[in-house]
């Protein structure tokens, strides 16, 4: 793969021509220092917790010569924590990019469309009804998740799909998810609806490498798909007219990247429960930091990263002894947000 500069655009690709991506340059260099700052905050966060922690006791745990109670501390309890945090911060950060590009509104998120409620009915169903274990709990929420995407583009479309009426239907469908999740919670065994309830409020505590694993496998597979679908996003931002002369089925490609965007969010829901706020701002964030309009997939994934492992640092330590769910911020933050959206944009 040769890069090429031009017009500060980094021209990527096979010299035979068979895979050529277009990159500005201003995209890459910030991407790269979300990235960066990302993993410094990750390595700091290392450090944090009752029993502080040196930048040498990280690495020599990480390499396998620290002791085995700090080699506990770090690769068992805060490892699997933070890198849950990355891994479902960029997923929900990706997520949001894609629905606010399909749907071309800053409101088009799934907190907003409840697709993330959909995600977290089927979380419920599972956990107080089937009593399913963590794989069925990720199965579960990437069905409740695609089954009310179904529901709300259907219900949507009147020859087409407008992003104004998506937006009203899924909240509509959200408010009606919710009341039903209520009344599993309200008639659900005392036991299972504990568990759940540790779900609804979205958290980080008690991660594991066994709890994190099928969540991060299918969020990273869909993170690998989203980036495979990157060359048809860009054809779509030429508007569809032009995309269909092209060649590109512009129906097809649009539903394609719903799917990977409600699998994204699902899996994450699976993980930790409903969070809000990352998939709405992080896209946003990302487009003002690239002073750009279009969407940017790489800035909006490393954004959410950033974000949502910034936000359970601050749910873990900032109220210590006392650690509070993530979400709990993530939604104190994300109304605020909004309510500043809507004033902006209304």
């Amino acid at each position: 793969m040769t890069p090429l500069f031009r017009d500060r655009t980094v021209f990527l690709g096979n010299l035979d021509g068979r895979f050529s991506v277009r990159v500005p340059l201003r995209h890459m260099i910030v991407s790269g220092l979300l990235v960066v700052s990302a993993l410094a905050l990750a390595v700091f966060a290392l450090q944090l917790g009752t029993l502080p922690l040196s930048l040498a006791d990280i690495v020599s745990a990480l390499t396998g010569q620290a002791t085995p109670r700090i080699t506990m501390i770090v690769v068992d309890w805060r490892l699997p924590r933070i890198t849950m945090a990355l891994v479902i911060g960029a997923a929900l950060g990706m997520s949001g990019a894609v629905f606010q590009f399909l749907i071309r509104n800053p409101l088009g998120s799934p907190d907003v469309i409840g697709f993330n409620t959909g995600a977290y009915t089927g979380v419920l169903v599972t956990i107080i009804v089937l009593q399913g274990d963590q794989i069925a709990i990720t199965m579960g929420a990437l069905g409740g998740g695609l089954a009310t995407a179904i529901v709300v583009y259907l219900l949507a479309w009147k020859e087409g799909i407008q992003g104004f009426r998506l937006i009203v239907i899924g909240i509509a469908v959200s408010a009606m998810l919710t009341a039903f999740n209520t009344w599993l919670v309200v008639t659900g065994n005392l036991e299972a609806v504990m568990s759940a309830a540790l779900w609804g409020a979205g958290s980080l505590n008690g991660m594991t490498w066994p709890r994190a694993a099928p969540s991060a496998v299918a969020c990273i597979a869909g993170m690998v798909l989203c980036f495979g679908l990157a060359r048809r996003v860009r054809i779509l931002e030429m508007g569809d007219d032009l995309a269909g002369a092209l060649g590109l089925s512009v129906t097809r490609a649009r539903l394609w990247l719903m799917v990977v965007a409600v699998m994204l969010v699902a899996a994450a829901t699976a993980a930790i429960g409903p969070v809000v706020f990352i998939a709405l701002a992080a896209p946003q964030i990302a487009q003002r930091l690239c002073q750009t309009r279009s969407m940017t997939l790489a800035a909006s994934t490393a954004t959410g990263a950033l974000l949502l492992l910034a936000a359970d640092a601050i749910a873990q330590h900032l109220f210590s002894p006392l650690s509070i769910p993530v979400g709990i911020v993530t939604v104190s933050l994300g109304g605020l947000y909004m309510l500043w959206l809507l004033v902006r944009n209304v």
